[in-house]
């Protein structure tokens, strides 16, 4: 059957992982660190990821209902986009501060990750320059993501958001 609204799914299936040689999955599931959400264990293993949109007519995002993990708060600032990433407590954790202008021709353009008082740049998300045709015509972007490895896990998961928000936004 069918997962019951608005509980978590627990022990997701594997079957649809791209399988190598003789049949073994493509990346084995890790040993969850304590306290990780299901499904975010891969990320206790990465300290980048990348983000491929692919060029599609309709978008749609699905999301299985949940609890929340952490928030990306968006912080004025007259010439600056920038956002505050917090816990799932709404306890501030991260600065991410981006250039006066968003967009560029011929350029990536970088969002940092800061800490708390903005003094330390940990990582940095970036819009990846797609060339002229795809930039112009599409809104299919391509981004990387940069953060500590050992970052938890939850906050990986609120960057990957933050990136859709800035996707969203710029």
């Amino acid at each position: 059957g069918f997962p019951v609204p608005n509980q978590p799914v627990y022990n997701q299936p594997v079957y649809n992982q791209p399988v190598g040689a003789a049949g073994v999955p493509w990346m084995p599931a890790p040993q969850p660190p304590l306290n990780c959400p299901p499904g975010l264990e891969y990320l206790s293993q990465i300290d980048q990821i990348l983000i491929h949109q692919q060029i599609e007519l309709l978008e749609e995002i699905q999301a299985p209902p949940g609890v929340p993990i952490g928030y990306v708060i968006q912080t004025w600032h007259p010439c600056l986009p920038k956002f505050t990433i917090q816990n799932e407590k709404r306890e501030d954790v991260l600065k991410i501060s981006g250039p006066c202008v968003v967009c560029s021709c011929c350029g990536d353009v970088d969002f940092e990750i800061k800490s708390l008082d903005e003094q330390c740049v940990v990582g940095k998300i970036s819009k990846h320059w797609t060339g002229i045709l795809r930039e112009a015509f599409t809104d299919a972007d391509n981004f990387g993501i940069q953060f500590p490895l050992d970052l938890d896990v939850k906050m990986k998961a609120v960057m990957i958001g933050a990136c859709f928000l800035i996707d969203f936004m710029f």
